[in-house]
C-alpha cells in the first residue's frame, strides 16, 4: 500500500478545504486588528504620542500576524491550484491594489518616526490609514463576489477566460451585494482593531476606540444580518450534481446548476447554523464589552464574532470554492479543484509538523509582548522605530 493512501483522497480534500479555511481565518483574527488599528489611526489619536501609543500597541506583532496571508496565498497555490489561476488571472487588478496597500504599511511602520516633522508623520500616519482600511474593505468585496460568483469560463485545456479588460474586471467587481460584503469586513475590523486597542492602550486613545468600535459592530451585525437576508431572497445560489469525491481534478467533469437559495444548505446541514449564530453572539457580546470597559474578554468576543461570519460564508457554499456565473459547469468545487492525492497528503504531513510550532512561537511572542503601551513607553523612547 502506498503511504499516501492511509487516507482517502477525498477525506484529504475536505481536510485542506478547512485548513484553507483555518488560515484565511487565522489572517483575520491576528492581522485583522493590525488592519482595524490602522483604520482607526486618524479618529482615536489626535496627538503625536497619541498616534505613536497607537501604533506601537501593533508595531511589535503586524510583522508575525501577516504571515497568516502568506501562508493563505501559499496554501491556495499548492492545495487548490485551479483556484489560484482562475482567482489571480480574473482579479489581479484588485489584488495589485491590495498588495500596494499591505506594501505601503511596513514602509510606514518603518519611517514614520524617523523624523520630527509634522507633515512628514501625518503623510505615514494616512498610509497607516490606507494599509488598513483598503484591504479590510477589499476583502470583504471579494467574498461578496465569490458569493455571487465571478463571469469566468475554463477552455478545454483548463484555461480560465475572463471578458472585459482589466479596469473593467475591477469596476465589475463592486457590485452592491460584493459592497454591502465589504461594509461587513471593515465595520468588522474596526470593532477588533478597538477591541485591541481597549485591551492595548489607554487613556483617550482607548476610549475613543471603545465609543468607535461600538457603532462599527452595530453596522457589522445590521449589514451581516441584512447580507443573508439579502442571500435567502435575491440572489441565486448553485447546486452540484453527481458527486464524484475522489474523481480527477477537473471541474468541467462535473454537473453544476444556477438554481435556489444558497441557504438550502441550512436545511440540508442544520448543524452550520453555529456559525451565524456565533457571528451574531460574538459581535454582540463584544459591543457590550467595549460599552463596559471589558478588555480580555471583549477581544475573544470579537474574535468569536470574526471565526462565525467568515466560516458561514464556507460552510455555506460547501462544497463550492469559486462559482462562474458565465458556465456553471466551470464552477471550482473541493471535489474537483484540488492538487493530487500525493501533494496533499505529502502538504498535510509538513502541516502537522510545522503548524504546532507557528502557534506555539506566536503564543509565546504575545506572551512576552503583553501589556499596556503607555505614553512614557514612547516619550522616553522618541527615537524607537515606531
Amino acid at each position: 500500500m502506498i503511504l499516501f493512501e492511509l487516507i482517502e483522497y477525498d477525506i484529504l480534500r475536505v481536510i485542506w478545504w478547512a485548513l484553507l479555511g483555518v488560515l484565511l481565518i487565522g489572517f483575520a483574527l491576528t492581522d485583522g486588528f493590525d488592519m482595524g488599528v490602522g483604520a482607526l489611526l486618524p479618529f482615536v489619536a489626535k496627538t503625536d504620542v497619541e498616534r505613536r501609543i497607537a501604533i506601537n500597541t501593533v508595531g511589535p506583532v503586524w510583522e508575525g500576524n501577516q504571515v497568516w496571508f502568506v501562508l493563505g496565498g501559499g496554501a491556495i497555490f499548492a492545495a487548490w491550484p485551479p483556484l489560484y489561476a482562475v482567482s489571480f488571472s480574473g482579479l489581479y487588478l484588485a489584488m495589485f491594489v491590495v498588495l500596494a496597500a499591505l506594501i505601503v504599511r511596513p514602509v510606514a511602520f518603518k519611517y514614520r518616526s524617523k523624523r520630527e516633522d509634522p507633515k512628514w508623520r501625518s503623510r505615514w500616519d494616512w498610509a497607516l490609514f490606507a494599509g488598513g482600511a483598503v484591504p479590510a474593505l477589499l476583502f470583504g468585496v471579494a467574498v461578496g463576489n465569490v458569493l455571487l460568483g465571478l463571469p469566468f469560463y475554463l477552455t478545454e485545456d483548463l484555461m480560465p477566460m475572463y471578458p472585459g479588460n482589466a479596469a473593467m474586471k475591477f469596476i465589475g467587481l463592486l457590485r452592491p451585494f460584493a459592497l454591502l460584503a465589504g461594509l461587513v469586513s471593515f465595520s468588522m475590523l474596526l470593532m477588533h482593531g478597538a477591541a485591541w486597542l481597549s485591551l492595548k492602550a489607554e487613556g483617550a486613545v482607548a476610549e475613543r476606540a471603545r465609543a468607535i468600535g461600538v457603532k462599527a459592530g452595530i453596522v457589522a451585525a445590521a449589514g451581516y444580518a441584512l447580507a443573508g437576508l439579502w442571500l435567502a431572497v435575491g440572489i441565486d445560489g448553485f447546486a452540484l450534481g453527481e458527486v464524484v469525491a475522489n474523481g480527477p481534478s477537473n471541474p468541467l467533469y462535473s454537473d453544476v446548476t444556477r438554481d435556489g437559495s444558497w441557504l438550502a444548505a441550512y436545511a440540508a446541514r442544520p448543524w452550520i447554523a453555529i456559525a451565524p449564530i456565533a457571528g451574531f453572539v460574538g459581535i454582540a457580546l463584544a459591543v457590550m464589552g467595549l460599552r463596559a470597559g471589558r478588555e480580555v474578554s471583549t477581544l475573544l468576543w470579537s474574535k468569536l464574532g470574526i471565526f462565525g461570519i467568515i466560516s458561514s460564508v464556507g460552510l455555506t457554499m460547501f462544497p463550492f470554492i469559486l462559482p462562474s456565473t458565465i458556465d456553471p459547469n466551470s464552477s471550482l468545487t473541493v471535489w474537483d479543484s484540488s492538487s493530487s492525492h500525493q501533494t496533499l497528503f505529502i502538504m498535510l504531513v509538513v502541516t502537522a509538523i510545522f503548524m504546532p510550532l507557528i502557534l506555539m512561537y506566536t503564543a509565546w511572542v504575545y506572551k512576552v509582548l503583553w501589556g499596556k503601551v503607555t505614553e512614557a513607553d514612547v516619550t522616553e523612547n522618541s527615537h524607537s522605530v515606531y
